[in-house]
């Protein structure tokens, strides 16, 4: 399953910029894959083990 940017902004009550720039800024987010041109989305998968790690290292 894919999640947008919009998804994953309400799923952490951030905005979409937020979720834009963790993207590029940090290196242990997930990587945003293109389906096609301007649809980007992020493996669901990868954003609950990220979480995961978010929450191991807190």
């Amino acid at each position: 399953m894919y999640l947008s940017d919009k998804q994953l902004a309400d799923r952490f009550a951030v905005t979409r910029q937020t979720v834009w720039r963790w993207h590029r800024g940090d290196t242990k987010f997930p990587r945003a894959i293109n389906l096609s041109p301007g649809c980007t989305r992020w493996k669901l998968s990868e954003i609950e083990a990220w979480e995961t790690a978010q929450v191991e290292a807190a």
